[in-house]
């Protein structure tokens, strides 16, 4: 059986040096607000899906980010065949807010695209809204795991 993939997508379980997780909290008008990993599309310019991740990265949160290794793959139905999300766990080196860019930034149309930091040893990931829900699962499953692996177990 063949299966058609439509979009990938790469994300970051982006983490800093203070053990938190760097997400994106969603808002959009008439909807509650919800999280999501920074990433986004594979474009076929990117030579890789982890050059994808850096890439994206730099333009959705200004990020500098290293280490990067895929742990987590999702999948979903799309209108043009599967969606998959490939996430990788790395660890956050450097951001500047100032060089954000792109159409999601630039069309508040869309709602808001705010910087979130979520401490990885509490339980505030428990409390919020994280998509997609098997992401959040997975992290909460493996949080130490997560944390050793990008260099911020101490």
């Amino acid at each position: 059986m063949t299966v058609a993939v439509g979009r990938r997508a790469a994300r970051a379980i982006l983490i800093d040096d203070l053990g938190r997780l760097v997400l994106i909290k969603r808002t959009k008008p008439g909807q509650a607000p919800y999280w999501t990993a920074p990433g986004g599309g594979v474009e076929d310019t990117d030579a890789s899906v982890e050059a994808a991740l850096y890439r994206e990265l730099s333009e959705e949160l200004g990020a500098e980010a290293t280490d990067a290794s895929q742990v987590f793959l999702f999948s979903s139905p799309s209108d043009s065949g599967v969606a998959v999300q490939h996430f990788f766990v790395a660890r956050l080196v450097g951001l500047d807010e100032s060089t954000r860019s792109g159409p999601e930034l630039s069309d508040p149309s869309r709602g808001g695209y705010d910087l979130d930091r979520v401490d990885l040893r509490g339980d505030d990931l428990a409390s919020i809204d994280l998509k997609p829900t098997a992401l959040k699962e997975f992290i909460l499953a493996n949080r130490e795991a997560l944390l050793i692996e990008a260099g911020a177990a101490a």
